[in-house]
C-alpha cells in the first residue's frame, strides 16, 4: 500500500506526496476589494511542500462573502493578486487549488449593503459569523434570517461559478475545489433542515442535490473534469446546518459525482469541529460508491492517515491546524520530527504573527 510520502495521480496533475494542505480561512486579504496580497503569498509559498495546497475559501462573487477580509476571485485585481501567489508556489515546486466558495446564509447584512444574504429558504437559524468590530478587530455577530434564492437567480449563480472557474484558471491555479460542505450554500440546498423549497430544487433528495450537481457541471464546463474536485461534509453539524439524512445524501451525491469523473472527492469529517469520529463503515460505503481519488480531512494525524491509506479508504489526507503551525509539515511527518503547536488566538485576522512566523525545523 502507498505511504503518505508517495506521489498520487489526481486528475490532470501528479502530486509529489499525499500530505495535502486543507483549506483554511485566515482573513488577511487587503481591503477594500478582498484582494490577495504579499503576506498571503509568503504564507502559501512557505507551505508549497504540501502534495497539494488547497486555498482558503475564495468567494465567487460579492454575494458569496460571509466573513471579513476573505479573498475573492471575481475581480481583475483579485485575479492578479492570486497570480502572484500561484506563480510563487509553482516556483517553489508546489501545486495549488482554488476553493470556490459561496457561503449562502452564513453571512451578515454589513457585507451586502444592509440586505440579507441568500439561502435555499428564508428560514431563521442560529449561527454567527465574523465581521470587523468598531476597534477594527474581528468580532462575532449573529447571522440574520436569509432570503430564499429565487428560481430565476439560479442561472446567474451558475454563471458566477463558471466565471470564477475561468478566473482561477487565468490566475494560474492547477485545480479548483467546489466548496459543498460545512453548512454553506450548496450544503444548505442539500440538507432538508435548511431547504424547505417546493420547486425543483426542494423536497426529494434528487431535487435538493440538483444545485450542487449543476454547479459541478458548470465548473467542469468552464475548464475540464480532471481539473475539478469537490468538498462535502455529509455527516455532522456545521454552521447551524443539521443534516439528519447526511449519510444517505452524501452517498447519493458521491455516486452522481463519480459519474462526472472529477479529479477528487474531498471528505470533511465531523471530528475536526468537535463532532463524533466517522466510522469506517461509512468510509467503505463511500469508497464503493466513488472509486476515484478520495481525500480525507478532519482530526487527522500521520497514524490515522496511514491506517486509512492502508485500508484503501482514502488516497490522501488534508491537514489543517497542523499546517498552520508547521509550514514544513510533510518533512516533519516523514522524519517523525516534533510539531509546532498552533496559536488559536492568531487564526483569524491580523498580520504575520501566527501566520508567516512559524519556524521550519532547524
Amino acid at each position: 500500500m502507498p505511504t503518505l510520502f508517495e506521489p498520487l495521480s489526481l486528475g490532470a496533475v501528479t502530486t509529489p506526496n499525499r500530505v495535502f494542505m486543507a483549506p483554511l480561512t485566515r482573513m488577511r486579504a487587503t481591503q477594500p476589494g478582498d484582494v490577495p496580497n504579499d503576506l498571503m503569498r509568503n504564507y502559501y509559498t512557505q507551505r508549497a511542500s504540501a502534495g497539494l495546497v488547497i486555498s482558503e475559501g475564495t468567494q465567487i462573487s460579492p454575494e458569496g462573502k460571509g466573513y471579513m477580509d476573505t479573498p475573492g476571485i471575481h475581480s481583475d485585481e483579485q485575479v492578479a493578486g492570486w497570480r502572484t501567489i500561484t506563480d510563487a508556489v509553482h516556483a517553489a515546486g508546489g501545486l495549488i487549488a482554488a476553493q470556490l466558495w459561496h457561503v449562502g446564509r452564513v453571512s451578515h447584512e454589513s457585507f451586502h449593503d444592509g440586505e440579507p444574504p441568500v439561502s435555499a429558504s428564508a428560514a431563521p437559524y442560529r449561527n454567527r459569523t465574523t465581521i470587523r468590530g468598531e476597534d477594527g478587530r474581528p468580532t462575532r455577530a449573529s447571522c440574520p434570517t436569509p432570503r430564499a434564492l429565487e428560481l430565476d437567480e439560479i442561472a446567474r449563480l451558475l454563471e458566477d461559478y463558471r466565471r470564477a472557474t475561468i478566473n482561477a484558471r487565468d490566475a494560474g491555479f492547477d485545480l479548483v475545489e467546489i466548496h459543498g460542505a460545512h453548512g454553506y450554500l450548496l450544503h444548505q440546498f442539500l440538507s432538508p433542515d435548511s431547504n424547505q423549497r417546493e420547486d425543483r430544487y426542494g423536497g426529494s433528495l434528487a431535487n435538493r442535490a440538483r444545485l450542487m450537481l449543476e454547479v459541478t457541471d458548470a465548473v467542469v464546463g468552464a475548464w475540464t473534469s480532471e481539473r475539478v474536485g469537490i468538498r462535502i461534509s455529509p455527516i455532522g453539524s456545521f454552521n447551524g446546518t443539521e443534516d439528519p439524512d447526511g449519510a444517505e445524501s452524501g452517498l447519493y451525491v458521491a455516486r452522481e459525482l463519480a459519474r462526472r469523473d472529477l479529479a477528487f472527492l474531498h471528505l470533511s469529517e465531523p471530528d475536526w469541529a468537535g463532532g463524533p469520529q466517522l466510522d469506517d463503515g461509512f468510509r467503505r460505503e463511500l469508497r464503493a460508491t466513488h472509486p476515484g481519488p478520495i481525500i480525507g480531512a478532519g482530526n487527522y494525524d500521520a497514524d490515522k492517515a496511514q491506517r486509512l491509506l492502508d485500508a484503501g479508504l482514502i488516497d490522501a489526507a488534508a491537514f489543517g491546524r497542523a499546517f498552520i503551525a508547521n509550514p514544513d509539515l510533510p518533512r516533519r511527518l516523514e522524519d517523525e520530527l516534533q510539531l509546532n503547536a498552533p496559536d488559536p488566538d492568531t487564526f483569524y485576522g491580523g498580520n504575520e504573527a501566527g501566520y508567516t512566523d512559524y519556524p521550519v525545523y532547524a
